[in-house]
């Protein structure tokens, strides 16, 4: 990577240590934000300052070794200066412009200049700062240095011995050579800021072709000879790349560059040289004036306000007195002498042109086109927001503006895709545990138990190894006997996965059933809510704490609730004792059971004794949040499932509680949600009618369970037979089947499991469905009639419509020119193609194009037509799935292509077909891409044409 490189062990960085004069290094961790946004600049000034031998740019993952402990790291991004293995100079956090002045500084270490000099004494000193050995040896054989150290030290002693005050004499005395250094060395301590540099000094406006003949090297020596030629040329080189501007080298230099480095491959542009990335770097917070300094009788400076300053000037103080001292900025950093200044500091200009002339052409009136689709025909309607959002109300977010509110309401994903897994809660518990082992044992392990490389069975599965293994996963926790490696691995390679999915399902829930179902239990302290982890390990019980926090947190802005403790219970099923001890750690205030309890075989037997129970009947327990993970896939036969399912609907509260089953995306996975599904439907729940189908004469206990009420949450948007899922049972060659993704941001521990520590991406894939208990929809739906509304669309309706009777999005929308095609699953339980070009509605072809897979859709369409699902034929036989294993090997072991949001590329041979169809589909993402910014060009217009419409009649009103 560049000119860096990497540490891992403590053997590499004692060698580096020992062969490099100067070794920077950047201590990081994978999942740190601040470390990822900086690490670019650190890459591109390694590339410019590393020498072999004399400079080295390393890279220190803290989550390796003990390498940032033993220096000291408690933040990150740090950055450590070490001149022959002693810390020099220290930079905390994302600084760029702390890091360059570091790395430039540094860089005069390599040319002879002694670490004190360069970087300061640590000290405070009167006659100078405190020598390095070479400034030693230099008074030692310099009978002038050694005759002006004797007067200095004379001096001082007789200014400071006939003063009252002998230290602050001697600092104030001529003698003390600090007050001989520029002005730009603020020392007074009463200054609040770090210390600014004098104030600039006027610019000079001579050229690039003046400089070239007159120009000075970093040494400041006039150049008259070839190597100074080629050193300009060098370090034009190496700041500009493969680039340069225009008549920065006159032609003597530009030969010899043409020569060394062949022609330039274009103008140099602000972005060559990272303007943009630094282009507010060294501005006042404030209003961009500096510092005002004021000097003092001493000829030291402190920092004052401008008002103290007008009111100083006003009573008769001398202008004279006060100086402007601007912060270094990025250029001022980074130039090497006047030459490249100069040309920095045009395309700074260039930059600063083109940000204000983007600026100003988006409030600029542009006329509208004739077919843009705005207009719907009838005059004085400008916009179609403006019957949502009124002009007069700046609150409204700039999301909200763009998107019509019932496509916000709609959305499965929040803002932003990504799931970031808590920090404090998940993942630095984790790396600490995790820390005991060398993680490359943990990777071993891990594989063992999860199907081997890719891990494809545990909850993420490699899009290479999705069709071959249709199995439960292969470590679940309750799993009775783990070892310690084995518990480890459970922790590093399950738990990531399943919080991303239980996070997403629960966000879902958590918006169609309402925040008034949380909140309730939570005002005024009440008693909470009790939630059952059964099969997450853990993952669902934090997914739940970030969920009821946030609640928490609206009604504390309220006043309905007081303190940090959040009333509730948790409860999870863990069997074995080695993985209970782990989660015990950062799991606090949880109940720990090795199994799910057992209501329905605990009943009283012949001998008066109950099952699981002795003499006692167990104290039955109520949940009103059951989180179902990966627990149905697993066992083979249907009455295991069935056993399952018994018990997980006897512990849900009858008072709305909600059961969350979750399994893995592939059609067993899928096949075993919509068999939960099925079941429920037919044997446990009501139908919505609230009338039961079997009548009071013919029930008998003995063969009938008690229907109770109870609706489906998510994702289905009907109660009747899943379309995708027409027939009980395994289907060999199913191709259709409902699932959803989750994209999340990987811990580094996970990246490395899965042998990709530079991708930090990871997607989860699964089926899910969420039922409430004793709740029901109501009476008089029809259906059919709600698709119809649906078609027609609520995008000017005046009722607003339930969300949870709205077509939900099924699979990726395919997004072409000019129209947008969704696949749906409709209210009606049929699945659906409906096409909403632009001419339909410029808000729903808007939504429609960033719509997602998972959403809902409000907005109706133009066209649809049914889609019948492919549900394959027959039972699926084990030869089947060794065949499809086969299959899905050959498949892994090269890379595909991957969801609608990326494109995982492999290398192609020549013009074969697979390379065009790759080619085919990246073109069709590109025209995609650009279509989306047409679009939203075209509604930043209107917004911006109701803007200047709504100022017009608030001026005009004035």
């Amino acid at each position: 990577m560049g000119a860096t490189q990497h540490i891992d062990d403590q053997v590499e960085w004692d060698m580096v240590l020992e062969k490099t004069q100067v070794v920077v290094a950047d201590f990081y961790a994978d999942w740190c934000g601040p470390c990822k946004m900086i690490g670019p600049h650190f890459e591109r000034l390694a590339d410019e300052y590393a020498k072999p031998k004399k400079m080295a740019f390393v890279k220190v993952n803290t989550e390796k070794g003990s390498i940032g402990q033993m220096y000291g790291v408690r933040s990150l991004p740090t950055f450590k200066v070490l001149h022959k293995g002693a810390v020099v100079e220290t930079v905390t956090g994302a600084n760029p412009a702390a890091l360059a002045g570091a790395i430039v500084k540094a860089s005069k270490l390599v040319q002879g200049g002694g670490s004190a000099e360069v970087f300061g004494n640590r000290g405070q000193t009167l006659g100078g700062s405190g020598a390095s050995g070479s400034a030693m040896s230099n008074l030692t054989f310099d009978p002038a240095s050694i005759i002006r150290h004797i007067i200095t030290i004379i001096g001082l002693y007789l200014v400071s011995f006939f003063s009252s005050d002998a230290y602050r004499s001697a600092k104030n005395s001529s003698f003390n050579i600090e007050n001989k250094k520029s002005t730009a060395h603020v020392t007074n301590a009463n200054i609040v800021r770090p210390p600014a540099t004098a104030p600039s000094k006027p610019k000079t406006f001579k050229t690039l072709a003046d400089l070239s003949s007159e120009d000075t090297s970093a040494t400041g020596e006039a150049i008259k000879n070839p190597e100074a030629v080629e050193q300009i040329v060098r370090q034009a080189k190496q700041r500009f790349r493969d680039t340069l501007p225009k008549g920065y080298l006159n032609e003597e230099e530009y030969r010899l560059y043409e020569r060394l480095y062949g022609p330039p491959l274009r103008e140099t542009t602000p972005e060559d040289v990272g303007i943009p990335e630094h282009s507010d770097m060294g501005r006042a917070e404030s209003d961009g004036e500096g510092i005002l300094l004021r000097e003092l009788d001493g000829g030291e400076f402190e920092e004052i306000s401008y008002e103290m300053a007008k009111q100083s000037i006003e009573g008769g103080e001398s202008l004279e007195n006060y100086v402007v001292a601007k912060e270094p900025g990025y250029i001022d950093i980074v130039a090497r002498s006047e030459r490249e200044r100069i040309a920095l500091e045009r395309l700074q200009d260039d930059f600063d042109s083109a940000a204000q002339a983007q600026e100003e052409a988006a409030y600029e009136p542009e006329e509208p086109d004739e077919d843009d689709g705005l207009l719907d025909g009838t005059e004085g309607e400008t916009s179609w927001a403006t019957g949502y959002y009124p002009t007069s109300q700046p609150t409204a977010t700039a999301e909200a503006r763009r998107f019509h509110p019932y496509t916000l309401e709609a959305r499965f994903h929040d803002t932003p895709v990504e799931i970031l897994l808590p920090q404090e809660r998940l993942v630095k518990p984790l790396q600490s545990l995790l820390g005991r082992t060398h993680l490359a044992h943990v990777k071993t392990a891990a594989e063992s138990a999860f199907g081997g490389r890719g891990l494809p069975t545990s909850p993420v599965t490699p899009f290479g190894l999705r069709n071959g293994h249709m199995g439960g996963i292969g470590l679940p926790p309750d799993t009775k006997h783990m070892t310690e490696i084995e518990a480890d691995a459970f922790l590093a390679a399950y738990v990531p996965g399943a919080y991303a999915s239980t996070m997403a399902t629960l966000r879902e829930v958590r918006k169609r059933i309402g925040s008034g179902w949380i909140q309730s239990r939570l005002e005024n302290n009440g008693p909470g809510l009790s939630v059952l982890d059964a099969g997450a390990g853990g993952a669902g019980l934090v997914a739940w704490e970030q969920i009821v926090q946030a609640e928490w947190d609206l009604l504390a802005e309220k006043g309905k609730v007081e303190g940090d403790k959040i009333p509730g219970k948790k409860t999870v099923v863990v069997s074995s004792d080695r993985l209970r001890g782990r989660l015990k750690t950062f799991l606090h205030n949880t109940t720990f059971l090795p199994r799910l309890p057992d209501y329905v075989h605990s009943g009283t037997m012949k001998s008066g004794q109950h099952l699981d129970s002795g003499s006692e009947p167990q104290k039955r327990k109520s949940y009103d949040v059951i989180i179902a993970t990966h627990l149905f896939l697993k066992e083979k036969q249907d009455h295991y499932r069935q056993a399952i399912l018994n018990n997980l609907w006897a512990l849900l509260n009858p008072d709305g509680g909600v059961l969350i089953v979750t399994e893995k995306a592939h059609p067993r996975g899928f096949e075993a949600v919509a068999h939960v599904r099925d079941t429920l439907l037919k044997q446990f729940m009501l139908p919505q009618s609230g009338e039961s189908l079997t009548d009071a004469k013919d029930f008998n206990p003995g063969y009938h369970r008690e229907l109770e009420a109870g609706r489906i949450l998510a994702p289905c948007t009907n109660h009747g037979p899943c379309p995708m899922y027409p027939e009980p049972g395994k289907s060999k060659g199913r191709k259709d089947y409902c699932h959803f993704s989750q994209r999340f941001v990987r811990p580094g521990f996970y990246s490395k499991l899965l042998g990709s520590e530079s991708h930090n991406q990871g997607e989860v894939e699964f089926s899910y469905v969420a039922i409430q208990k004793g709740v029901q929809t109501g009476e008089g739906q029809n259906s059919k009639q709600l698709t119809e509304d649906a078609f027609v669309g609520y995008e000017r309706a005046e009722e607003t419509p339930e969300m949870q009777t709205l077509p939900r999005i099924i699979l990726p929308p395919i997004k072409r020119k000019g129209h947008v095609t969704l696949d749906t699953c409709t209210p009606e339980g049929r699945l659906e193609r409906w096409t909403i070009p632009k001419s339909f509605s410029k808000v729903a072809y808007h939504d429609a194009r960033k719509s997602r897979w998972g959403d809902l859709w409000a907005l109706g369409a133009k066209t649809r037509v049914p889609r019948s699902a492919r549900n394959g034929s027959g039972v699926d036989t084990e030869k089947q799935r060794s065949i499809q294993a086969k299959k899905a090997e050959r498949e892994a072991a090269r890379e595909g292509l991957g969801t609608d949001w990326q494109v995982k590329t492999r290398p192609g041979r020549g013009n074969s077909r697979t390379k065009r169809q790759e080619d085919l589909i990246r073109q069709i993402m590109k025209d995609q891409h650009d279509d989306d910014k047409e679009i939203d060009m075209e509604v930043d217009e209107e917004l911006a044409e109701m803007d200047r419409e709504a100022e017009g009649e608030r001026r005009f009103k004035q």
